[in-house]
């Protein structure tokens, strides 16, 4: 579906007006949404005014902005003909994957459109696809398919373990390894939780819960559970890795930032032959003792430019929790920086 003009000037940014012509009407409602609130957000957030006309949108506004809108309106369209629902977070994935909000010149529409036409990267999982909602998570989820470890680190809210399991998952169904460990230190965040009732399983579930969500998101429960049952999903804490050589095994380490030096050596050199590894972690939430150094920090500075490692930063922007979280967590950097 092409963008075309209702008239043709010789230069086209004196176009105030672009048509966009949508052939399915129940598809376009749903694209419009409940109220029309998602062409409310992306006129909000790319600054261009939409107005239905039967079954046309009319984008109002300059070309770069128009441009963009129009990038957004139909990457959602497609969504909807492909038999998929638009879900509340996919509008705002597209936005930001629009390029950034607010720039109006030719080249940043240029810009955004070459991306989107490069092709989607979507992650099939058995339950649902995923898509990155952000230029890093793209950057990120690419790398991870691409390099045999790789690292993520941001704060907390930009997807960084979501689409690390997620990814896993998409080999784990591919037959590319064969099985799925998740681990992640078991330090408490900051409070005393005293002696645990129960085994250890029981004991150490809490700690291991973020990992046990995500993968209930992938895959139906009682196939995660069948799966745990037959050794072919572990989730473990750290302390449980020593000793042992992971081949054929997508590896994540969550909430990396509370491993020791010596922890994280141990746990890298775990990775073995057909295996992928990834590493996750906040440096903003270190929960170690006072005088321990952070492993993740030293892993940093230590193989940084190491062949087939790959390091992927994240930020405030790329926060997909409630637009909230990432104005917390600008006022806490901000507050870090000024000392």
């Amino acid at each position: 579906m092409g963008i075309s003009a209702l008239t043709a000037p010789p230069n086209p940014e004196d176009i105030l007006e672009t048509p966009l012509e949508f052939p399915d009407n129940l598809l376009l409602i749903e694209l419009c949404g409940e109220f029309d609130r998602n062409l409310a957000q992306i006129e909000h957030a790319v600054g261009v005014q939409i107005l239905r006309r039967g079954n046309q949108l009319a984008l109002v506004g300059e070309a770069g902005p128009r441009s963009q809108a129009a990038v957004i309106l139909q990457e959602l369209y497609a969504k909807l003909e492909a038999g998929r629902n638009i879900e509340p977070g996919d509008v705002d994935g597209a936005i930001r994957m629009g390029g950034e909000i607010g720039e109006t010149s030719e080249r940043a529409a240029e810009g955004q459109l070459e991306m989107f036409h490069g092709g989607r990267v979507e992650i099939k999982t058995r339950k649902k696809i995923v898509e990155p909602r952000t230029e890093a998570q793209k950057a990120y989820v690419r790398s991870l398919f691409e390099n045999e470890l790789g690292f993520g680190i941001g704060p907390a809210g930009t997807g960084k373990t979501y689409l690390a399991v997620a990814v896993g998952v998409n080999l784990f169904l591919a037959g590319n390894v064969d099985r799925i460990i998740l681990s992640r230190p078991a330090v408490e965040a900051g409070e005393k939780l005293g002696y645990l009732p129960g085994d250890m399983k029981e004991k150490v579930d809490p700690y291991m819960q973020p990992l046990y969500d995500a993968l209930n998101d992938f895959l139906p429960s009682k196939q995660v559970q069948k799966l745990i049952e037959d050794k072919r999903i572990e989730i473990a804490p750290l302390a449980f890795m020593r000793g042992r050589t992971l081949a054929n095994a997508f590896v994540v380490l969550d909430e990396a930032q509370n491993a020791t030096t010596m922890q994280m050596k141990m746990f890298l050199t775990r990775l073995g032959e057909g295996s992928r590894m990834v590493i996750t972690g906040d440096r903003s939430q270190v929960d170690l003792p006072r005088g321990v150094q952070s492993g993740l920090r030293d892993a940093e500075k230590l193989l940084e430019g190491v062949q087939g490692i790959s390091f992927n930063y994240f930020t405030a922007k790329d926060v997909v929790r409630h637009p909230l979280v990432a104005r917390i967590i600008e006022a806490y950097d901000k507050a870090e920086v000024q000392g």
